[in-house]
């Protein structure tokens, strides 16, 4: 995509650098009138279908550390991608620009690889019957037209609230807030055309603290469709602070099997796992664990997760994927039975299925919570630990297999005992999704993916 960025180092003017006005409007507008075009000059150089995307992204993102200004970068991106069709072979293309000229050779391009390409018999658009009619307000659209200069000091506002609140915080990685906006148009030639818009706005914060055992780092952020709904800029960079201050003093743990508490911005990441491996690009392929799961029993037989693409203000919302096919309410895992699979129209060709409105990913997975939150947990739990950071990528879809970097805290008596670092944890993810003791009522909505802390009632533990 077209990358337009004014970027300020120390303490350069910036008064001139500001989210532009409204115009969004009249973007998808032409956003539309592009796309509709681009399938008509398709057509005409002899495709049997086509389908295109054209999209504007906009933003502004502030960083500061330690009381100063690092950069400032406003950024607009631009691109159309298109896809045509000669029966069942396929040519895909793609500019950052909306220059009609760069248009017509992306064009030019899509045919010529499409008129070279191997069949394959999976190829095509969407299921006519499955094309999105409505398209519900799913309140996404905030627009925050915030100025360099308030950004600036809304990030050192959360700096400050968080050096302040420990004299062992002694260094920072800076603060960061960014405003974000994105209009896309969809359109294909079964006489699909569709437009969306939503924003994104973030705010966050790492900090560093040190005593006589050593340093430690850790962060905190927030991130809405409003930013109105923000949390407090004190109360970030409280949190960051707290955070960081209680990780003092971590110690290793001698290998050992233990119950695991996954607090829920990480607990989304095992639930992320599992949305994989029923993704219809991993099950064509004979490339997960969950192959041919349909209708088995996967957690236990009170687990309810659901996908509910139509929540306001969701991270996830949509009236309609990637492809134009209409988002439903659906159950993913019923009383611990997975229900369907993860699908877009090609994956559910290759398997013989239906699309499942998921061609470009999942809209707001919801993990039904249950009644207890993190302290309650911490006592169910009673000695083991709390997991509150990840690292490496030892994630087998394949085999199951799970073996990962953590950090966190150490349980005793339901309460924690004191911080633990370089540990791996170990499992398998069959074992891991059936051994789910209870979901937390702490739920995480600061994603997609909507879930509390997450008990595991064992998994191995590698320190010492």
């Amino acid at each position: 995509m077209a990358h337009q960025a004014i970027t300020t180092f120390g303490n350069g003017t910036v008064n001139d650098i500001i989210i532009d006005k409204d115009t969004s409007s009249a973007d998808l507008g032409r956003l539309q009138q592009i796309a509709e075009d681009v399938i008509r000059r398709c057509r005409a150089k002899g495709a049997s279908e086509a389908d295109v995307a054209a999209s504007i992204d906009e933003g502004l993102s502030v960083n500061v550390r330690l009381g100063e200004v690092e950069t400032v970068e406003r950024t607009r991106d631009r691109g159309v991608s298109l896809s045509v069709y000669f029966g069942r072979r396929k040519g895909s293309a793609h500019t950052a620009d909306l220059d009609p000229t760069s248009i017509e050779q992306t064009i030019e391009h899509a045919v010529a690889i499409a008129r070279y390409t191997e069949e394959d018999p999976a190829n095509g658009l969407a299921d006519p019957a499955l094309l999105a009619r409505e398209f519900p307000d799913l309140d996404l659209w905030h627009p925050w037209r915030v100025t360099a200069e308030d950004a600036i000091r809304l990030g050192i506002e959360i700096e400050d609230a968080g050096r302040a609140f420990d004299p062992r915080i002694d260094n920072s990685e800076g603060a960061t807030v960014q405003a974000g906006a994105s209009m896309t148009a969809y359109a294909n030639s079964l006489g699909f055309s569709g437009t969306e818009r939503g924003t994104r706005h973030s705010l966050s914060c790492a900090l560093i603290a040190e005593d006589d055992a050593g340093m430690q780092r850790d962060y905190w952020y927030d991130t809405v469709r409003d930013a109105s709904a923000f949390a407090s800029a004190e109360s970030i960079g409280r949190k960051t602070a707290e955070r960081t201050v209680a990780r003092l003093g971590a110690r290793k743990l001698s290998t050992r099997e233990c119950p695991v508490l996954f607090v829920p911005e990480v607990a989304r990441g095992v639930i992320g796992h599992f949305l994989s491996a029923v993704s219809g690009g991993a099950l064509y392929r004979r490339a997960s664990f969950l192959v041919d799961h349909a209708g088995k029993r996967v957690f236990p037989d009170w687990m309810q997760i659901a996908e509910r693409p139509h929540i306001p203000r969701g991270h996830g919302s949509t009236a309609f994927d990637s492809e134009g096919v209409a988002t439903r309410d659906s159950e993913l895992i019923r009383d611990g039975v997975l229900q369907r699979y993860i699908l877009g129209s090609y994956s559910a060709r290759k398997l013989g299925l239906q699309s499942t409105g998921n061609a470009g990913g999942v809209h707001n997975i919801v993990v039904r919570p249950g009644s207890e939150d993190f302290e309650a947990l911490l006592k169910r739990m009673g000695r083991g630990l709390v997991v509150t950071e990840l690292m490496g990528q030892g994630v087998s879809l394949i085999t199951g297999d799970y073996s990962r970097g953590a950090s966190g805290f150490w349980v005793e008596n339901g309460e924690i005992a004191y911080p633990v670092e370089e540990i791996t944890i170990a499992s398998n993810l069959r074992d891991m999704f059936e051994r789910i003791e209870t979901v937390g009522s702490d739920v995480d909505r600061r994603s997609h993916i909507l879930t509390g802390s997450i008990l595991i009632g064992r998994m191995t533990v590698a320190g010492e």
